[in-house]
């Protein structure tokens, strides 16, 4: 069994003997591990001390360092670990503020301590969720870059190599993300700084991608490809489309030369048969699980067609989707390798 480990941040002491009292039978059967700081400061000190804490619970308001730089320190120390904030109804611009530099829920003071038990459950399984998806990425990229003889002297060489450029064609749908006038901040911003800026809104888009059933074929530069399978694919890509769309608008990052940055994201989809498979080169073993095919090529090209804050789909897809959800025509528009124009919808909502 897996122990979730978590702090708890908060300068009144009594809370600490609550949170012993709430989930002492978590933490006595070895469920749940529970660790306390005072301030920010402290709280640092612990999470670079321990390994592999999952949740931080942390006040607002707190001496030597509050609530709101102690959630920018722990997003540049790990993005796995996922910040829920803990503050009264009145403070609703700090938990805005909070929200809007990436705390992942937030509870009120004083605190209900079955919804707090609902919101800690929540988080966790998110942050499971995360660290089985990074796994398998891992696990994947491992395999395809660094398959050798050590490998494959546990199974047959050409079976295995034959069962590795297998593949299928399947009906699924595709989306691209593109963060938009990100260029621009590489060029006028440090390294650092632009590699936790594209982190943290991949992270936004990774979880309402996942949360739809989806999962992450590839990062391109400052772009996301993403599939869909199985019953609804189109509805669970716009779906995540939209609730992507919604909280990277959320974002504003105020940069250290003093500028301010809004990202936006540009989005193409579309439904349709593509090939699944190992695409690369067998005999460098570096191989791609991923789709290809017209379908996929047409979703990239209505991405670029799209404005900042635009999500762009074709005419079968509005025809599949134009019921459920709130589309408007864009227009024709002329696609390389296209013959004819396509005619394109926005969906709004």
């Amino acid at each position: 069994m897996t122990k979730a480990k978590m702090l708890v941040v908060d300068d009144e002491s009594d809370l600490e003997l609550l949170i012993k009292q709430k989930f002492r039978r978590k933490i006595r059967e070895g469920s749940y591990e529970f660790h306390f700081a005072p301030n920010g400061a402290e709280a640092i000190e612990v999470i670079q001390k321990e390994s592999n804490i999952d949740l931080v619970l942390s006040d607002i308001n707190m001496p030597v360092m509050d609530g709101l730089t102690l959630l920018s320190k722990v997003n540049e120390l790990s993005p796995l670990i996922k910040v829920v904030m803990v503050s009264a109804y009145s403070d609703m611009d700090n938990i805005r503020t909070a929200m809007n530099r990436g705390a992942f829920d937030f509870v009120c003071k004083p605190v209900n301590f079955d919804d707090l038990e609902v919101t800690v459950e929540k988080t966790l399984q998110h942050v499971q969720h995360l660290r089985e998806t990074l796994q398998a990425i891992k696990e994947n990229n491992i395999l395809r870059m660094y398959v050798d003889e050590n490998v494959l002297n546990f199974m047959n060489r050409q079976e295995f190599e034959s069962s590795l450029m297998a593949n299928e064609l399947v009906e699924a749908t595709v989306m691209f993300i593109d963060i938009c006038g990100f260029t621009a901040i590489t060029e006028n911003v440090d390294a650092d700084t632009v590699v936790k800026l594209i982190n943290k809104y991949f992270d936004v888009m990774v979880k309402e991608i996942i949360a739809q059933g989806g999962h992450v074929d590839k990062f391109m530069g400052d772009a996301v490809m993403a599939v869909f399978r199985g019953e609804y694919h189109l509805d669970h890509a716009v779906e995540a489309a939209l609730a992507v769309r919604s909280h990277i608008e959320e974002i504003e990052e105020n940069l250290l030369n003093h500028s301010t940055f809004m990202p936006r994201v540009a989005i193409g989809i579309n439904s349709g048969e593509m090939i699944s498979g190992n695409i690369g080169s067998v005999s460098l073993r570096r191989l791609d699980y991923t789709v290809i095919g017209d379908t996929v090529n047409v979703a990239q090209r209505f991405q670029s067609a799209a404005k900042p804050g635009q999500i762009v789909i074709g005419q079968r897809a509005y025809d599949n989707i134009k019921e459920s959800f709130q589309c408007k025509p864009i227009g024709e528009v002329t696609l390389k390798n296209k013959a004819n124009p396509l005619m394109i919808y926005e969906v709004i909502a």
